[in-house]
């Protein structure tokens, strides 16, 4: 996604600079949690009018690259 730099942006003054969207003081976090409980993008952007679809589509792009790992180790055995 090219617009992911644009749509997803981390401010040291905008909650304590955790990524939101466009600086709307909606963290990923959120929408992440809004999206996994079972809410449809249609859903939110109803609740959440000033999201756009696009938003939403950026903040699942940048939790998939954020999952992306090269290897995992075990934590302790």
């Amino acid at each position: 996604m090219n617009d992911l730099s644009t749509r997803i942006t981390m401010d040291p003054q905008v909650c304590h600079g955790q990524p939101v969207v466009r600086g709307l003081r909606y963290p990923v976090q959120m929408l992440l949690d809004l999206l996994s409980s079972g809410m449809t993008i249609e859903e939110i952007l109803a609740d959440y009018e000033d999201l756009e679809r696009e938003d939403l589509l950026a903040v699942l792009a940048y939790a998939a690259r954020l999952s992306r790992v090269k290897r995992m180790e075990p934590i302790g055995t």
